[in-house]
């Protein structure tokens, strides 16, 4: 069973999807027969970002409104986030466009590394303060969860993953998503938004019995004397 989901690495409430799905996964029997897509989606790909300038702040810009409020949304956002166990740190997180992010993350996905790179990189930005658009901090971030250096460096210099980040950002137009997280089940059904962990189990349950492959018929090699409901050859 397949499922895609749309996400940006600075989106907060992705992170909290993430970890939401994540627990719903942990108790749906068929887990080993589920396989996680990530595809790209960047919330502000013309974000450019100032040196110095606060999440708070930039948030504010963004939202047009005062940095009081812009920090009133993220302390929301930090109350959300402990209910799935995860501790942001917006005081410490650094504003970042997400382009080479995503491209590292197909990179991992090459290497069968990609919801390890996913991860790696939501963590960085949300939990330690890293700047996830800076190229030195993610070839580092790719090391750590097993991608070669020299690699990274190379295809985030030469933009080798560019036009698949791309590609994922024109399929979302196609399939209509607004919003992220976006979740799609065996290209049929779709969830948006962190929803609760029941709400996902409800969904794999549903779309596994929807999709899940049928047992194939036997084949006799050999056919001999028996006995039935009507008795027994002779």
């Amino acid at each position: 069973m397949k499922v895609e989901i749309w996400s940006d690495v600075v989106c907060p409430f992705c992170y909290i999807g993430k970890r939401k799905f994540e627990n719903a996964l942990k108790g749906f029997p068929h887990r080993d027969e589920v396989e996680v897509v990530w595809h790209s989606f960047q919330l502000t790909p013309d974000f450019e970002p100032i040196p110095g300038e606060s999440i708070h702040e930039s948030l504010a810009k963004k939202k047009g409104v005062s940095v009081e409020e812009g920090r009133r949304m993220n302390d929301y956002m930090t109350n959300a986030a402990k209910e799935v166990g995860l501790n942001y740190q917006f005081d410490k997180a650094i504003p970042a466009n997400t382009f080479l992010a995503h491209q590292l993350i197909h990179l991992g996905a090459h290497h069968g590394r990609q919801d390890a790179t996913k991860e790696r990189l939501m963590a960085a930005y949300y939990l330690e303060g890293q700047n996830i658009g800076d190229l030195d901090t993610l070839v580092k971030l790719g090391t750590e969860v097993g991608l070669d250096a020299t690699e990274s460096r190379e295809a985030l210099t030469a933009g080798t993953y560019a036009n698949a980040v791309r590609l994922d950002e024109y399929q979302a137009q196609q399939i209509g998503v607004r919003g992220v997280p976006f979740f799609v089940f065996e290209d049929k059904y779709a969830v948006s938004g962190a929803q609760p962990s029941e709400l996902f189990a409800e969904v794999l349950e549903k779309v596994y019995e929807e999709f899940k492959p049928a047992k194939p018929a036997l084949t006799v090699v050999a056919d001999g004397d028996a006995c039935g409901p009507e008795g027994c050859a002779v």
